[in-house]
């Protein structure tokens, strides 16, 4: 049995031309004799009328503190809602669909309310109905704990159902359709020429996600690559081909074409919305290093973190400014907080080793006029903090720099 994991996004089914685009792309799989099992996100986008955040802000307004198991409760009708829906628009084009709760899918959670991880996929039932020539239609972003309790996984927690029943049914491929044709080279909104890579790397991908590329949730790209399950970001709403992730370039062959240059850098990425703190401590003071545990205590993340002996430099979210500012003050320091900064990053697997690298991301910042705050790196990333300002000249900079545009 050849399986394909199908996952469909909000946007994808929230419209009549949505799912009947979603419909087609699962027939056209049948015949290719595959066996498809279709994963649906809840209908539309924050505002829309059965959207996750649209149906959280009806609780919130009776009681603004929805216990998080009955919030989970609550957020589950989105994807049920949306996956009832899909099958019967299959069932009206002659396809035997049969929709599926994550519980009655086999998704078995741990019991973290609201981020729950998923721990073992049953797939008896899943494959009893595709013996049976029908295709499941299994609602994403939930499970159920060993005691029966309803739960859900989180921020793009569809993808990580995709990549997990992907995972278990040991399908040939994972399909995470969208409303872009794939994992681009910039945001097209920044970057008019953005190309769509053809493939990429797990590593690249987690990485672009990970510094802000919203195409697939850094979650579901480490699942599928634990499994080795391939992943084609498409869109619904075209027959390109998108962009297949793998564990490398090389590897995929002839399985794209044509396959794309190998250049040191693949994406630019960006997370806007960031503030910058910065903490002078004398050398030695234990608060220089206490109080990295006092912010991660009041639930602050931290970034791009520079520890000198004299002072501390690292980002926050800039929404979480002000519970920042008064941890540290309760401490005795004095934090200077800077907001209105975005995170622009270089990502590509070809960087590993390269000299050069921040040379020309230095040349090309400057060029454009734009002023570096901060930097960071990883083996496939580098990172610069700028100013809001300056977040779209920037971009294009960069792309321009590393020869990732559509004429290149």
């Amino acid at each position: 049995m050849r399986i394909i994991v199908q996952k469909f996004g909000g946007t994808s089914v929230a419209s009549r031309e949505g799912r009947q685009r979603a419909c087609s792309h699962v027939e056209e799989a049948r015949r290719e004799g595959l066996c498809p099992v279709v994963v649906v996100s809840a209908m539309g986008r924050s505002g829309d009328p059965y959207a996750t955040d649209t149906l959280l802000s009806v609780a919130t307004a009776e009681n603004p503190e929805v216990p998080p198991r009955d919030q989970d409760l609550l957020l589950s009708c989105g994807e049920i809602i949306a996956a009832v829906v899909l099958s019967g628009t299959l069932r009206a084009r002659g396809v035997p669909a049969v929709p599926l709760t994550g519980a009655q899918a086999g998704i078995v959670t741990d019991g973290h309310h609201g981020d729950a991880a998923i721990v073992q996929v049953r797939t008896q039932r899943l494959l009893e109905h595709l013996r049976r020539g029908e295709v499941p239609v299994v609602c994403g972003f939930q499970g159920v704990t060993e005691d029966g309790e309803v739960t859900t996984l989180g921020r793009g927690g569809s993808d990580t159902t995709a990549a997990a029943l992907g995972g278990a049914l040991r399908a040939e491929v994972v399909e995470i359709y969208t409303d872009v044709d794939g994992v681009k080279t910039a945001d097209p909104r920044l970057v008019p020429d953005a190309r769509t890579l053809p493939v990429t790397t797990y590593d690249e991908v987690a990485q672009m996600a990970h510094h802000g590329a919203k195409v697939i949730h850094p979650r579901a790209v480490e699942i599928a690559m634990q499994s080795n399950v391939p992943l084609r970001v498409r869109s619904t709403f075209s027959d390109s081909p998108g962009t297949l992730v793998t564990f490398s370039v090389e590897a995929a062959g002839t399985a794209v074409s044509p396959l794309r240059p190998m250049g040191a850098v693949t994406a630019v990425t960006h997370v806007s919305g960031l503030a910058q703190v910065a903490v002078e401590v004398e050398p030695g003071d234990p608060r220089g290093l206490e109080m990295l545990r006092h912010l991660a205590d009041a639930g602050i993340s931290i970034d791009l973190i520079n520890l000198y002996p004299d002072r501390k430099v690292f980002c926050i979210d800039e929404r979480r400014a002000p519970r920042a500012r008064a941890v540290l003050t309760g401490l005795g320091l004095a934090p200077r907080v800077r907001t209105g900064l975005v995170k622009v990053s270089v990502v590509g697997a070809g960087m590993r080793g390269r000299p050069g690298v921040m040379a020309t991301i230095a040349e090309a910042l400057a060029g454009a006029g734009v002023e570096i705050l901060q930097t960071a790196d990883s083996h496939v990333t580098i990172s610069c903090l700028i100013q809001q300002e300056d977040l779209e000249r920037a971009v294009r900079a960069l792309h321009r720099a590393f020869g990732l545009g559509s004429g290149n």
